[in-house]
């Protein structure tokens, strides 16, 4: 849900012509996996989202340290996903003028 959010909340500050970076940690990563069949879940799959995200110039990317926790390797993500290590999400944030967490 929180990453739901949170690719809503990019798309909304790509359109307002803000420089948006949407990163995706712990759990969130999923969101970024490629081929999604949520139908089992009862959840739509926000795949498209994240495309569109892409599509439309937002910088979206994953940690790496959620992925090697969760066993995801970079082929398992959405064409266009970035992996990030730890410092650079710093920098990303340090460089920011406004952070929004889900």
């Amino acid at each position: 849900m929180d990453a739901a959010e949170a690719v809503r909340h990019a798309l909304g500050g790509i359109t307002e012509d803000m420089e948006t970076h949407l990163v995706l940690v712990d759990g969130g990563i999923n969101a970024a996996r490629r081929g999604q069949d949520p139908a089992s879940t009862g959840y739509a799959s926000i795949e498209e989202g994240i495309r569109d995200c892409i599509d439309m110039g937002i910088t979206v990317s994953v940690d790496k340290v959620s992925m090697a926790a969760s066993g995801m390797v970079p082929q398992d993500l959405i064409a266009g996903v970035n992996v990030l290590s730890g410092p650079e999400i710093v920098g990303l944030i340090k460089r920011a003028d406004t952070t929004m967490i889900f």
